[in-house]
């Protein structure tokens, strides 16, 4: 079942303008789809390649939202939040802009101690934007 932006704030200890998951789309077992819609208002079109030069959204912010995206398996594997501890093969592709709507995956890779390993991807219009090896781990007051 979809979840809404209201049932995304009750999971993610995040607010704007911190928080880029905008829906999720698809929870079943082991993935999790999400969306991400890139407008020019993004605080940090501001400052990121300012004139002349194309609105850019900073690739830290295309993994961060895969990693937010990841917190959703951390929530369905160990039934809480966590925190990053690990990324690794972390790779862009293309640039993404305003009016792009980012599609976000994550599956499961294994779960093991607390730990969990996901596969993640970004996505525009079907084309690959981003991939990265996240690790999340379950517990503490940090945020995932």
């Amino acid at each position: 079942m979809p979840r809404d932006i209201e049932e995304i704030r009750r999971v993610l200890p995040l607010r704007y303008p911190y928080l880029l998951v905008d829906r999720v789309l698809e929870e079943a077992e082991g993935t999790v789809v999400a969306l991400k819609n890139v407008t020019i208002n993004e605080p940090f079109f501001q400052g990121h390649f300012v004139e002349p030069g194309p609105a850019v959204m900073p690739g830290t912010l295309i993994l961060e939202a895969m990693i937010q995206t990841a917190a959703f398996l951390l929530v369905r594997e160990s039934g809480g939040l966590g925190f990053l501890v690990g990324v690794e093969k972390a790779r862009f592709r293309r640039k993404v802009v305003p009016g792009d709507q980012l599609r976000l995956v994550a599956r499961r890779v294994k779960v093991r101690r607390g730990l969990l390993e996901a596969e993640t991807e970004a996505s525009v219009n079907g084309e690959a934007v981003a991939s990265a090896l996240v690790t999340l781990m379950s517990g503490g007051d940090g945020d995932a």
